[in-house]
């Protein structure tokens, strides 16, 4: 049966379930690959905060339906807003989207995702922080936000920063896609599951929560030990990026942009690879300023806590929304890259050496500035560590 927290207004953006102990949490935009609305965002977030209340709910599963789990935010409808001089309702969608983010991945009952198909950006952010992360041969995820001129947020400084070696640098800088075993052999999964069976093993976690009085709401071990008995074991393909571990350690982990691109390009010289071939172009096609900010980001987040993480990146996300320091690269990128496919424009520095240091350092600095307010993540004590099960 439907869950009392659904809204009349835009009802069928999710779809809310009560299986007696279980709660089903559905995404339901397939034609825009469920990219999350502010309306969408509003009803997870009173659904979230009303099961973990509710002493009757022992296990929540969160699934997208059609071909894509969640491709991101809806960058289309933050564009729009941004194009009629809406800027508060864009800085209330990410103030909301991160405050979401981070109560799943503190939640205090087990929480499970099927991430059956892709996931990019804000549905990234939704769940690669919780416990459980379960991936397809049919899921992609990607990070390609400083190809339009934004960077990785939504707690992607903090994921992507620890993930091995200097891999979370390449995927937030590059914007490559990876597939899932690739994610399950870096940790942003937990399991593998054919999604030929993802329907059975749904069903098997609704009948052992629903029914076995036993297994208590915080045990997270049971859920995992009902999860493993669908699981399979993967081999990544010879052509993965993971299996270049050694090579994007050695360019992604210099300590500039610049560097980093001059490292890859000698590498170009002495090895016919279409990875680096396709690192380099993605990196030259994205944003100066936004692939220098990506890379600071995620090498602070190695050093901070998520909620310290999500504050940094959504003062980053206000200066840019606000066009701070002239800075019109989401403007302007996001108009050719979502509504004016084709355009060719400018980014502005459009070198990477133009770019200054101190030009990014304002971009972390605290936004003071009353009439858009602050993030304020409320206190969660228990916060948990991200946890590879």
């Amino acid at each position: 049966m439907a869950s009392s927290v659904s809204s009349d207004r835009d009802v069928n953006q999710v779809v809310f379930e009560a299986t007696s102990c279980v709660r089903k949490v559905t995404l339901n935009r397939p034609r825009q690959l469920n990219c999350l609305t502010f309306e969408m965002i509003s009803q997870l977030l009173r659904a979230f905060k009303e099961y973990e209340q509710d002493p009757q709910v022992r296990l929540v599963i969160v699934k997208g339906k059609g071909k894509a789990f969640c491709a991101g935010g809806d960058v289309v409808r933050v564009i729009q807003s941004m194009l009629g001089g809406d800027y508060r309702s864009v800085l209330d969608f990410y103030r909301k989207q991160l405050t979401l983010d981070y109560l799943v991945a503190t939640y205090k009952k087990p929480v499970v995702f099927l991430i059956n198909g892709a996931v990019m950006g804000g549905g990234a952010g939704l769940s690669m922080n919780a416990k459980f992360r379960i991936i397809t041969e049919n899921t992609v995820f990607a990070m390609p936000e400083a190809s339009f001129g934004h960077h990785p947020d939504v707690g992607a400084s903090y994921f992507l920063s620890r993930l091995p070696g200097h891999f979370g640098e390449c995927l937030g800088l590059t914007g490559a896609k990876i597939n899932g075993s690739e994610m399950l052999a870096c940790g942003l999964a937990t399991h593998f599951v054919y999604s030929k069976d993802i329907e059975s093993m749904e069903d098997a976690l609704c009948r052992a929560f629903s029914s076995n009085t036993s297994l208590e709401f915080g045990h997270e071990s049971d859920v995992s030990r009902i999860i493993k008995e669908f699981v399979h074991n993967l081999v990544l393909k010879e052509g993965s990026s993971l299996k270049r571990l050694e090579v994007i350690n050695h360019c992604f982990g210099k300590d500039t942009v610049e560097d980093i691109l001059s490292a890859l390009e000698k590498e170009a010289t002495r090895m016919d690879d279409k990875w680096i071939t396709n690192a380099i172009k993605s990196m030259k096609f994205a944003s100066p300023t936004s692939l220098k900010i990506s890379l600071r980001s995620i090498r602070e987040g190695r050093k901070q806590s998520l909620r310290q993480c999500l504050s940094r990146e959504f003062n980053i996300s206000s200066r840019i929304v606000l066009r701070s320091f002239n800075y019109n690269d989401f403007y302007e990128g996001g108009k050719a890259f979502f509504f004016d496919k084709g355009k060719k424009f400018k980014w502005e520095p459009s070198k990477l050496e133009q770019v200054q240091d101190a030009t990014v350092m304002q971009f972390f600095e605290v936004v003071h500035d009353d009439r858009w307010g602050y993030l304020e993540i409320p206190d969660r004590s228990h916060e948990l560590k991200r946890s590879k099960l």
